[in-house]
Formats: C-alpha cells, sequence, structure tokens
C-alpha cells in the first residue's frame, strides 16, 4: 500500500539526491515535478513515487550529478528513450552521438555498393493517361487517386493506392547487371572492376504500374550481335521489352500481350518466357523476333534446366517445351507442349524444381526433378539413359507436410520444401554417388523449422516478387533463405535453406 495505492508485485528502488541536481536542466520532467507543474504520487515519508525503469534511472541521476556518462554494461537505445522521457536534453545528444558511432552510412564488411536514386523520367502524358487527380505520395508512402465510379453506380469516390514513384519494388540480377524496378520505370546498373557501379539505362516512364522484370545480359544471337542485353518487364498481360546495346543506348523491341495477368517472367538462352496461371505461354524469340501464345492446362508451377521449360500443373502433369527446338516450330504456330510425368495421385504440381547432374549430357539423358503437390507430398522423379523411352521414373516420396507444397529446391546436397502451414520448411540430406542421387542410403531427414513473416496484405502488384523468401544462390554451394519478419523494417535474417540456421 502506497500513499493509498496498491502496489502488487512492484520491486520499488530509492534514490536520494537533492533539488539543486534535479533542477539544472530548464523544462525537464523533474523541473516540472518540483515545480508544481505536475501532480506527484509520495509515500508516509514524503519520497516521490516514480514509475519507470529504476536500472535505467541510476545513469540518468549519475549523470545529473557529475555531468559524467559511463556506459559499461548499459543499453544506449533503452537510455535515450528513457532519457527523452525526463527531458534531459545535454544526455540525449550525447546518447544519439554514441548511437551514431556504432552506426556506418558507408556500411558493414558485406556492403558493396551505394547506388543513389536515378533521376525520374519524364513522363510523356497523354490525354488517355493523364489525370489530375493522380499524384505522387510522399516519400516512402502512399497516396490515393479518385477513380471514376461505372455508371448507374453509387456516386462514391473509390480511391486506389498510388505508390511512390520513388520506392524500389523489385531487383534482379544477371551476370554483372542488376536492374531495379520502380513503379513506373526501370533502372539498369553494371559494374566493372576498374569503374564500379555504374548506372547504364533508363527507361521511359510507363503509364502502367511494374509488377514483374527479368533481365537477360547474356544474349547470343540478338538482332545486334552478341553485345546486347534486354530487359523486360510486366504488368498485367502487357509485356515491354528493351535491347540494350554496351554503351547503354536502349531501344523498344515491343509490347506484347499474353491476354492474362503475367504470374512469371523470365528468359531461357535468348527467348523470354512469360507464363500465367490460367495456362497461358507466351514466348518472344530473339532470332525470329516474332511472339507467340500458347494454351495449356492451368499452370500451378513452373521451372527451366538448360534449354528446357517445365510446367507443373493443376491436372497432376508435368509438362516440358524444348526451347532449343524454336525457332524451328513458330511456323507451325506450336510450341510443342510434351507430357513429361503424371503424379500417382493426380494432384496439381504447386512446386517444381530440375537440377541437371553432372552426367546430363546436351541431349538432357539424366534429370532429376523434384516437386510438392497440393496435398502436401514431396516426390523425386529421375529421367537416366536406361528410361529415355519410358520417361522418369518415381525415385523418392515424402509425406510430411499437411498443408500444399509452395517451393521446392533440389540441389546438389540438399533437397528443401516449403508448404502453405506459415512458410514451414522440411529439409533432406540427399546422398549421392558419382554425382547421381543414390538410395544407399537414401535422403535422410535434416532440419524442421519456419520462416515466419507478418505479411502485409499486397500493397501492390509487384509485392510478391519483391519480397520472395527464396531460397537463393548456386545449387552446388549451400543456398539461403531470406526472413523478414515485419512488413516494414531494416533487418532482414539470412538463414541456411538446408538447417534453418540464421
Amino acid at each position: 500500500h502506497y500513499g493509498g495505492h496498491h502496489l502488487l508485485g512492484i520491486y520499488i528502488n530509492r534514490f536520494s539526491t537533492s533539488r539543486q541536481t534535479l533542477m539544472w536542466i530548464p523544462d525537464s520532467f523533474f523541473s516540472s515535478l518540483l515545480s508544481g507543474r505536475i501532480s506527484t504520487l509520495r509515500d508516509e515519508t514524503g519520497a516521490i513515487f516514480i514509475d519507470r525503469d529504476p536500472t535505467a534511472f541510476a545513469p540518468i541521476l549519475n549523470f545529473l550529478r557529475t555531468k559524467e556518462l559511463d556506459l559499461r554494461g548499459v543499453n544506449i537505445s533503452v537510455l535515450r528513450h528513457e532519457a527523452e522521457f525526463y527531458g534531459i536534453t545535454p544526455l540525449v545528444r550525447r546518447l544519439l552521438l554514441c548511437e551514431e558511432l556504432d552506426r556506418s552510412s558507408c556500411g558493414s564488411v558485406l556492403f558493396h555498393g551505394y547506388l543513389p536514386p536515378p533521376a525520374v523520367p519524364v513522363r510523356k502524358s497523354s490525354p488517355a493517361s493523364a489525370s489530375s487527380n493522380e499524384r505522387p505520395g510522399p516519400s516512402g508512402a502512399e497516396s490515393f487517386a479518385r477513380v471514376a465510379s461505372l455508371p448507374g453506380a453509387d456516386d462514391t469516390i473509390k480511391l486506389a493506392p498510388v505508390i511512390d514513384p520513388r520506392k524500389v519494388l523489385i531487383i534482379a540480377g544477371h551476370h554483372n547487371w542488376i536492374v531495379a524496378a520502380y513503379a513506373h520505370f526501370v533502372i539498369c546498373y553494371r559494374i566493372k572492376e576498374s569503374t564500379g557501379w555504374q548506372q547504364v539505362f533508363s527507361s521511359p516512364y510507363l503509364d502502367w504500374t511494374i509488377e514483374r522484370i527479368a533481365l537477360n545480359a547474356k544474349v547470343v544471337g540478338g538482332p545486334h550481335g552478341d553485345k546486347d542485353k534486354m530487359v523486360a518487364a510486366a504488368s498485367d498481360s502487357r509485356i515491354i521489352l528493351w535491347s540494350i546495346q554496351d554503351g547503354g543506348s536502349g531501344n523498344e523491341i515491343g509490347i506484347f500481350s499474353l491476354g492474362v495477368p503475367v504470374d512469371d517472367l523470365f528468359f531461357i538462352g535468348n527467348q523470354l518466357v512469360a507464363t500465367s496461371h490460367t495456362g497461358k505461354v507466351g514466348v518472344w524469340n530473339a532470332v525470329t523476333q516474332h511472339w507467340q501464345v500458347q494454351d495449356v492446362v492451368p499452370i500451378t508451377s513452373c521451372d527451366t534446366a538448360g534449354s528446357f521449360l517445365l510446367l507443373g500443373c493443376n491436372n497432376g502433369s508435368i509438362y516440358y517445351i524444348d526451347m532449343q527446338k524454336f525457332p524451328l516450330r513458330m511456323k507451325d504456330n506450336d510450341l510443342l507442349v510434351t507430357e513429361l510425368y503424371h503424379d500417382p495421385s493426380n494432384d496439381a504440381i504447386t512446386a517444381l524444381s530440375v537440377y541437371l547432374t553432372p552426367k546430363t549430357s546436351v541431349s538432357g539423358n539424366w534429370i532429376e526433378i523434384a516437386y510438392g503437390t497440393s496435398s502436401g507430398a514431396v516426390r523425386v522423379i529421375v529421367q537416366h539413359p536406361e528410361t529415355v523411352g519410358s520417361g522418369p521414373q518415381l525415385f523418392q516420396t515424402f509425406t510430411v507436410h499437411r498443408s500444399p507444397v509452395t517451393k521446392i529446391m533440389l540441389s546438389e546436397k540438399h533437397l528443401v520444401s516449403v508448404c502453405a502451414d506459415n512458410n514451414h520448411v522440411r529439409t533432406w540430406t540427399v546422398t549421392r554417388f558419382r554425382g547421381m542421387i543414390s538410395t544407399q542410403p537414401g535422403s535422410t531427414p535434416l532440419a524442421s523449422f519456419k520462416i515466419l513473416s507478418l505479411e502485409e496484405t499486397e500493397s501492390h502488384g509487384s509485392y510478391c516478387s519483391g519480397n520472395d523468401i527464396g531460397p537463393f544462390g548456386e545449387r552446388d554451394d549451400q543456398q539461403v533463405f531470406i526472413q523478414k519478419v515485419i512488413p516494414i523494417t531494416n533487418k532482414l535474417f539470412v538463414r541456411l535453406s538446408s538447417t534453418g540456421k540464421r
């Protein structure tokens, strides 16, 4: 019982000091307290009760007495928070300086280069796209544009988010090039040992919001020889493709339509490929300069291996398209979609990973494929020289996931699968004999962990491709997951894909 208040389970520290010590900083918490501007709670001895952290109060009181600061064993951010509460301005300034000494804008040893924000390209306004109501948001935020309601609808003003044009949405890399996608334009950078990072291309300002990007820094047999680079951007069903010469000048190759929303955009060799979950595949060929769209069954996953595009579909089948057959088949307008394998349980193929072993020849006669299904099953199928006529053989099945498998990766040493239950990861160690997957002793369980993230609702179309957890890295090396626990943060966790170790 303390001055008429019940204090349950609270440990009270008593501090003694002089009025002069507490009053020398004007407009602080203590000067307001002792002058009566703040009401006080006192005990029977007249001591003032302050409901704050006593461990942080001791160094603050010591600073008021001596004007000296001893930070041994002190959490600087906690102490600064308390000093701000008490209004001890000289102490707050010193603590901010201490925090700055620990941080460096030049970055840590992993910091490789700083690319300053680019100039926003000039918008070529057209009568159809220009709107007096649309405006960029403040830095790091979103504003809203008025969306006119349909005729006959209620006369309400609907608000649609306008993405800050200076916010980086997606980054992709290939060889010594990277491309950064903003809401309405892309910027390409190149690194050379002699000159470091340099901006080499800026696209025009697009009226539509970019949702997917693809980069090919090693085009072979392109329209301007082998020195071309290519970058593509997609929004909804539209795809725009540029070629970039070595000097940095870029030309728009064309704008193509898949007819349905683009889910994946990537290059296989010098061919641009776009796929949609609705069951459409679009291919642009650099040699023939021809775009064509093919209908297949609804696509639930895809992967590439060499010149092959593999599609996992909702009917339980894995199909493949051999891109080396281009442009021979272009005249027939047929992408030669061939069924490679059908799941024994007829489950949708929701994740797909192809591993080309060192034994794989140009004809691709030794291929290992891991796939996950809508029921949570993980299977490994293998095609080797003896089975070329009859297709891949089922090699292993794991039924550990209870939710649909969302990601899978088969590499030299590990099999990693992720399911829809809060990114639950299961991993196995893969046994190999002379580079080929082996049943003796077979794949053994290695780890189980979760890559938890408190995802925000997808605030823009590119959110899912800009916040992918991975796994990232070369398949003959240890891969990593990137974990972003909360949506808006300056902290990422890099975790080994095999064990989950941070």
